[in-house]
């Protein structure tokens, strides 16, 4: 059988039931939309729980659901990837015990509104661009993933299907965030973080059920073919890694030296993630919602025992021809072909409903996050408006959900044609290291107390850090290739890149270190170019 003819029309009617559930109970809790107050903030009234279960549900999405398991499956794949928890869970105590006390010194949208308030309105302007730009590249790779999936159980194999299928998400997206705004956003992102839970957990014990020594085989197998696939000394298992080699990812340097420069940034910057925050009744809630996100770690540990299993488990169940062709194609599509292949009908529509709502989920998150951005540099935030005011900046608000939405879905198809066969974590994580490090830089600026930073520095950090990125990453190098404009030799006659043996271009210092490196360039330039504060300021 072709892996599509396993999900039958039942798996489609359970994921049909899924969305509209999820949809139902998103209309259901979107309250009061009478200004943009409820729709951006959710009128600052919602729980913190509900609102860490969010930002869990955020930062997890299909890209650890599904790319974390096809990431230790590869044959060199091992749990090194979980060290960066350490610089995760320091970043979010941080974010609650320091920034989140600034967000609530007045009303406010966004860190941005934070950085116009203490800089001025320029700084905003910029912030917001770079934000845009971040959102665009980063965000895109969540459609890609939940495309994958909806990719294996439909029969959709050319380029042109596939672009159909990110189509598809991008619409679904549209409608969630027009519905209700971030009230919508984050109780479907709830049901998100439940249904991931439970389908992580129903894999991994149905896994290592199907094994023929259970446990044992699981830990045995997943260590020593690990091993001597060259996952490390412990195999699959393999936690730490204390290799000094820049080109090295997951290593417990970068984990507690890179790491938290970018989870700052993501959590106490990005308005993705930021602005879930600002739906809290107050900084007290926003502090608890944040510091309790750590939890989300489990789930990680979670997907990454999953991945271990799908290993073990398809050396005693070898793949059929057309399973080995698709992961022989892409390890990211292990997870969701094993899913569709072995779990029963209506449990592997659920599963992978969760995975399409997830991608949703996060993509309605942003475009939410980016319209209220964008409306705010022609919005001046917390004046006084009318009724008939407010329902214009409902209506603008709208309007650019519904562009963002057209074009993050229209870079997700061009990223897919350009990723080649990088895994969707490591092309995630690279994505964002075009603006993690400006973002942090410039939010640093706004809170040093000795001095007054300059618009004309945080901007010429902000080219130069783009340029840093750039230089490093293989990805513009990677186009040229693709459109024949330059060779890969001449490409690392740069040296920003170097070819691998088998004469393909890859960095030689990971984009991780360029999260600190691109915030110190941010801040340093700010600072240089401002001025110092006088003792009135």
């Amino acid at each position: 059988m072709e892996i599509h003819e396993y999900f039958t029309y039942w798996d489609w009617l359970t994921v049909a039931g899924y969305l509209a559930l999820t949809t139902w109970v998103g209309h259901k809790m979107k309250g009061q939309q009478a200004s943009i107050r409820d729709f951006f903030l959710g009128g600052r009234s919602l729980p913190w729980q509900a609102v860490s279960g969010s930002i869990i549900a955020t930062e997890i999405s299909g890209v650890t659901f599904i790319g974390v398991p096809g990431m230790v499956f590869a044959a060199t794949g091992n749990f090194t990837y979980l060290q960066w928890a350490l610089g995760s869970i320091i970043a979010r105590f941080l974010v609650g015990m320091f920034f989140v006390r600034y967000f609530y010194e007045r009303e406010i949208y966004s860190p941005y509104d934070f950085m116009e308030n203490r800089i001025g309105s320029g700084v905003k302007r910029l912030a917001t661009i770079i934000f845009s730009i971040g959102s665009i590249l980063g965000q895109s790779v969540r459609v890609l993933v939940a495309a994958l999936a909806l990719r294996v159980v439909t029969n959709f194999g050319t380029e042109y299907d596939f672009a159909i299928c990110i189509v598809i998400i991008g619409l679904f997206a549209i409608g969630w965030t027009l519905m209700g705004g971030m009230r919508t956003v984050i109780w479907t992102d709830v049901m998100q973080f439940i249904l991931f839970v439970f389908g992580g957990s129903v894999a991994l014990i149905w896994i290592i059920s199907s094994l023929d020594g259970g446990w044992s085989d699981y830990v045995t197998i997943a260590t020593e073919a690990g091993r001597e696939a060259g996952a490390g000394a412990q195999g699959k298992f393999t936690l730490l890694d204390l290799t000094t080699d820049p080109a090295a990812g997951f290593t417990l340097w970068v984990a507690i030296l890179a790491a938290p420069f970018l989870n700052l940034s993501a959590f106490g910057v990005d308005q993705l993630n930021a602005q879930r925050m600002f739906c809290c009744r107050n900084e007290a809630d926003a502090k608890k919602a944040i510091i309790w996100s750590s939890i989300g770690q489990f789930i990680t540990m979670l997907m990454l025992m999953v991945g271990a299993g799908l290993f073990v488990y398809y050396i005693q169940n070898p793949p059929s021809e057309a399973e080995a062709a698709l992961f022989h194609e892409d390890h990211d599509l292990v997870f969701p072909t094993w899913i569709t292949t072995t779990l029963p009908v209506g449990l592997r529509g659920l599963i992978l409903a969760g995975v399409f709502a997830a991608a949703i989920s996060s993509l309605d998150s942003i475009l939410a996050a980016l319209s209220q951005t964008t409306l705010s540099l022609f919005h001046k935030t917390g004046e006084e408006e009318s009724e008939e005011q407010h329902q214009k900046l409902l209506r603008a608000s709208r309007i650019l959900v519904v562009v963002w939405g057209v074009l993050l879905t229209m870079f997700a198809i061009f990223l897919d044609r350009m990723r080649g066969d990088i895994n969707v974590v490591n092309l995630a994580f690279g994505m964002v290291s075009y603006t993690a490090g400006p973002l942090l830089g410039m939010f640093l600026a706004a809170i040093v107390p000795w001095r007054h930073a300059s618009l004309r520095g945080l901007t010429l950090g902000f080219i130069l850090s783009f340029i840093t990125v750039l230089y490093f990453r293989a990805d513009l190098y990677t186009v040229m290739i693709n459109f024949d404009m330059i060779t890969p030799e001449w490409a690392a006659s740069l040296h920003g890149v170097i070819l691998n043996s088998k004469g393909e271009i890859e960095p030689w210092l990971n984009h991780a270190w360029l999260w600190p490196l691109t915030t110190m360039i941010t801040l340093g330039c700010g600072l240089i170019f401002g001025s110092a504060k006088r003792v009135s300021d």
